[in-house]
């Protein structure tokens, strides 16, 4: 029997072969190995390796239909390095394999990278532990469920005593003690596809099925996302699909052709980052993505992805002054368009409940529709507009924030148009942009007072939550990748304060169901018109639950503030962000319930009442209905 059937290949060259994975690259058995590639340009495949001393005459490849190749090598085995030598015409090159389970690290050699081998890798070893999790998981069924993301770059979060990243089985219980005890129901994972050049993060990706070796082998990656899972943390993975790395290794002019890339120089570089883009319109490439989406989720137990740039994807004019367009001649990407449809319809058909967001930063319709009411078919869409407007409010001089309002209460108008994440990223606090506490205007104590007050906002806004590592407790430095964060900041009370009030936040979140519940009918404002005090109060509801949201963007203190309330009777105060246990300046006597009565209606809410608002701070408060008399 061949190694890739007749169905196969059918399914390869339709791009339909949508686990590909199980037979592309290098498959171990009891005797050998078998090999498999797609090369349609290329004249003749020589594999190279451990197992033949790197010779490229020992073990030629069979030109196979739909431009595959393969070939069984006797007594090649698991943990042997390997690469294709390809030849066409003139034009020889040694590759890796693009369905590598496993690359070496490169090796500087003067200017060039070396190394970068594939290596034969059984993946089906690991004893998974986490069937509660895998059973109990929810995607699209828990919409109205809290999303905390806690967004991580492994090699950073912390490292040894001498600077080193730690493996992914060292980290693995440090970080899920840590993301329980704050109260985060997921992390997000920079790129650990394999990446020659670490400075990129992982957004450089040349081994798409490769879990980076700085970490440690494939099985320790498993026993990573075993034991989230095992704690009840939820993994997102962020996905690389609209450009990859140039090292000459890998993808780029693989077969000698532009074969992952666009054949159009005009669109084949991306031009912010100089990677090269893929070629949607190509079964083959639409192959290697797809079962790439699949491939996480399937032999990692990965809960979901997040697409990174998929703003690039949808235009061809995307950062470009020169471009070709569309067959219609527009400057939509339709091959592309159709390709994050087709994927997202793949995964959901086999992983229902996976959680599927678009980094999206246009105003494109239904990215979190279904693809059956003309959507992208994600789940879920990172709101950058939010997180714009919010930080360019919060980022203003309290006296100047009167004239800049809008920015604050404008993403409420378009809030329910998409199923929206609020994303405070990586993104935020790099290539000089500072640290979100740099960004804070004022003192030290200011600057606390206003991240308290920003995030108090967040997990009060319709929209999941992220927030990237060391902006939880207010890292003053720009983050570095290449070390640990600061957590000597947690001996200062700021920073203490800022951490706690995060993990109250969470703990808020989680507790009371109207704060997952991110449609229309579960907000609405009290008052979002007092820019002169820069004063905004708000209700999240749902059922008989009821929330206000009181919130002032001033150092200035407001005593005897009238503020409406939904409901008459008793309300507690569940948070107040000005509590010396946060940091906070402890102004005034907030009581810790309030009665409210009909007497004076306020700000189109049937009652009201008197309250001192801290400076800079947020209180919550919870309607507590009324016990009923037990009959005698």
């Amino acid at each position: 029997m061949p190694w890739i059937s007749n169905a196969e290949a059918q399914a390869w060259q339709e791009g339909q072969f949508h686990q590909s994975y199980h037979k592309f690259g290098a498959h171990p058995d009891a005797t050998g190995c078998w090999f498999a590639v797609w090369a349609p340009h290329a004249d003749s495949i020589a594999i190279i390796g451990d197992f033949n001393d790197w010779s490229n005459t020992a073990h030629w490849m069979n030109r196979e239909a739909a431009g595959i190749w393969t070939c069984y090598v006797e007594g090649a085995q698991t943990g042997q390095r390997y690469k294709y030598h390809i030849k066409r015409g003139t034009y020889t090159t040694d590759k890796t394999d693009p369905f590598a389970f496993q690359m070496e690290a490169p090796r500087p050699q003067g200017n060039d990278i070396d190394g970068l081998s594939s290596i034969i890798t059984d993946l089906s070893g690991y004893q998974w532990q986490d069937d509660a999790w895998m059973k109990s998981r929810r995607g699209p069924s828990g919409i109205d469920t809290p999303i905390s993301v806690y967004e991580v770059h492994l090699g950073s979060w912390i490292t040894d005593d001498n600077g080193n990243p730690l493996n992914y089985r060292q980290i693995a219980q440090s970080l899920a003690d840590y993301v329980s005890d704050m109260g985060f129901t997921h992390i997000e994972v920079l790129p650990l596809m394999e990446h020659p050049y670490y400075g990129s993060w992982g957004y450089q990706t040349i081994g798409y099925y490769a879990a980076t070796h700085r970490y440690g082998s494939p099985e320790d990656l498993k026993f990573f996302v075993d034991y989230m899972h095992q704690r009840g943390i939820g993994i997102i993975l962020d996905w690389v699909p609209a450009h990859f790395a140039v090292d000459p290794q890998g993808l780029v002019f693989f077969d000698g052709s532009t074969l992952f890339e666009y054949d159009d120089p005009q669109m084949r570089q991306h031009p912010d980052w100089g990677t090269y883009i893929f070629d949607y319109n190509k079964p083959g490439v639409r192959n290697f993505l797809t079962s790439n989406a699949l491939f996480w989720l399937d032999e990692y137990h990965i809960d979901g992805l997040r697409f990174d740039a998929v703003a690039s994807l949808l235009y061809r004019d995307y950062s470009r002054t020169e471009w070709s367009p569309n067959k219609y001649g527009g400057r939509e990407n339709l091959e592309a368009i159709d390709f994050l449809k087709k994927v997202n319809e793949v995964v959901y058909n086999r992983f229902p409940e996976a959680l599927m967001i678009a980094e999206e930063s246009t105003a494109w319709p239904g990215v979190s529709k279904p693809t059956y009411d003309n959507g992208l078919g994600f789940l879920y869409k990172w709101n950058m507009g939010w997180m714009h407007d919010t930080l360019k409010y919060v980022e203003e001089d309290p006296v100047h924030r009167a004239f800049h309002h809008n920015n604050l209460t404008f993403p409420l108008f378009y809030a329910f148009t998409e199923q929206y994440m609020l994303p405070l990223s990586h993104d935020e606090v790099v290539h000089g942009k500072g640290s979100l506490w740099g960004k804070m205007p004022g003192d030290l104590w200011q600057k606390a007072a206003n991240l308290r007050l920003l995030y108090g906002h967040m997990f009060g806004h319709p929209g999941k939550k992220l927030l990237f590592m060391g902006c939880e407790f207010g890292q003053p430095e720009e983050w570095n990748y290449k070390q640990s964060l600061n957590w000597s900041l947690l001996e200062y009370p700021l920073h203490k304060g800022l951490q706690d009030w995060v993990r109250a936040l969470n703990t808020l979140y989680r507790t009371y169901p109207a704060l997952g519940k991110d449609s229309g009918d579960a907000f609405y404002w009290i008052d979002h018109t007092d820019a002169q005090h820069s004063l905004v109060s708000y209700v999240r509801h749902l059922d008989d639950e009821t929330l206000v949201f009181v919130l002032n963007f001033t150092p200035v203190p407001r005593d005897e503030h009238l503020q409406g309330m939904p409901k008459t009777g008793t309300w507690k105060l569940l948070l107040n962000s000005d509590d010396p246990a946060y940091g906070g300046s402890g102004y005034g006597k907030v009581k810790a319930t309030v009665k409210v009565n009909d007497k004076t209606p306020h700000q189109g809410q049937p009652g009201s009442m008197k309250l001192t608002v801290p400076p800079l701070a947020l209180m919550v408060f919870k309607h507590t209905p009324a016990k009923t008399k037990k009959k005698k």
